[in-house]
């Protein structure tokens, strides 16, 4: 095995991550029927703020109540109460991506593994518990507990600290945003290795180390 550690994204690299449906789901049980033409809407607002958050502009706080604003406004509750609700939805349907469990059990013993990851503590825990995850993993660095988010340098430092100060040669990052999880982890001169499930074109100056469909394309690499 050439890498010591390998780290995880989280959302889209080791599960699946439906807003959509959690959304739809939040909603029913509030008793309102959330459409197509709604999650666009509230995309409209959540995606720069995600950018924003992802460029340290604002806080994981202010995401939270942002994103739930107008919601929170026309149901008469707290942007806090929608955006747990929300979490608390996305955790129950959460699924594991094809292949992450065969490829974390091939792995172990042969390398240390971690999660760093820009999504929120509250579904973290749950959904790794949930789908019996949590024990793969050594350390799990959440951007909302640190204050510093993907592709900063100072979430993967602080990560390096938790795992001793390994070799950085020796430590592969694997994710699915090539702007989070590759840029960010090639500024701080990790290896890393591109997910592109959805086969997305190549961001131009953005070079991965590997690129792989699948996670288990990424265990015949790895085990090679």
């Amino acid at each position: 095995m050439k890498y010591d550690w390998i780290l995880f994204d989280a959302d889209e690299t080791l599960f699946h991550f439906d807003s959509f449906k959690g959304m739809q789901l939040m909603f029913s049980r509030k008793g309102v029927d959330f459409t197509e033409q709604d999650f666009m809407e509230y995309q409209e607002v959540n995606k720069p703020l995600w950018v924003d958050y992802q460029n340290g502009d604002i806080t994981a706080e202010q995401l939270k109540h942002t994103r739930f604003e107008l919601w929170a406004t026309k149901l008469d509750t707290t942007p806090a109460e929608l955006n747990s609700a929300f979490l608390t939805a996305m955790a129950d349907i959460c699924t594991l991506l094809p292949g992450a469990r065969e490829l974390l059990e091939a792995l172990r013993g042969k390398a240390k593994l971690g999660i760093i990851t820009n999504g929120f503590t509250e579904l973290q825990d749950v959904r790794l518990t949930k789908t019996g995850m949590k024990h793969y993993f050594e350390h799990i660095v959440i951007s909302e507990q640190i204050g510093i988010a993907k592709p900063d340098a100072g979430i993967f430092a602080y990560a390096m600290e938790m795992m001793g100060h390994p070799a950085k040669e020796k430590v592969l990052m694997v994710g699915d945003n090539p702007h989070s999880d590759i840029l960010g982890g090639l500024n701080f001169g990790l290896e890393t290795c591109w997910l592109n499930t959805h086969q997305h074109p190549k961001p131009s100056g953005i070079d991965a180390h590997y690129e792989v469909a699948s996670l288990h394309e990424l265990k015949t690499i790895l085990l090679a």
